[in-house]
């Protein structure tokens, strides 16, 4: 048991702590920070958790990413990829759905490409999500010049 971030070792209770409010490993110190970034950002915990998957898998992403407009959940600079974690998919509203649409355009229209990702996909098919992104990641990186 190892923080995910800073690779130290984790006691017992950190441990345990860190997973049953975040569901990842992580350190008191690194906790702390998670726990502000969610309080700051209303960062959901899917979204954190995606963060750690695909840093496990080694994707260099970034968490909660400033765009000029807005906070995105995860960037992935590299290949232009925003990913939006949608915690109230099932609330989703007529008048939210086309901002949501006009976000993406504008995003596209900037070479960035957003994906939303329902929260609940995250929660139960974590691996499954980051090999679709890793795999997302490739075909951006055939059609698009990284980075």
């Amino acid at each position: 048991m190892t923080c995910l971030e800073c690779k130290k070792e984790l006691g017992y209770v950190d441990h345990k702590n860190a997973m049953d409010s975040l569901g990842v490993e992580l350190c008191v110190k690194h906790h702390k920070r998670m726990q502000e970034l969610i309080k700051k950002n209303d960062t959901p915990l899917e979204a954190i958790q995606l963060y750690y998957g695909l840093k496990e898998a080694g994707v260099n992403a970034m968490l909660e990413w400033w765009n000029g407009k807005k906070s995105i959940d995860i960037a992935i600079s590299r290949v232009k990829l925003n990913i939006e974690i949608d915690s109230e998919y099932d609330k989703l509203t007529e008048e939210q759905a086309i901002n949501n649409l006009e976000e993406a355009m504008h995003s596209f229209k900037n070479g960035f490409t957003t994906i939303r990702i329902p929260h609940i996909v995250v929660r139960y098919y974590l691996n499954e999500t980051v090999r679709n992104i890793i795999g997302i990641m490739e075909g951006l990186k055939a059609n698009i010049k990284a980075i």
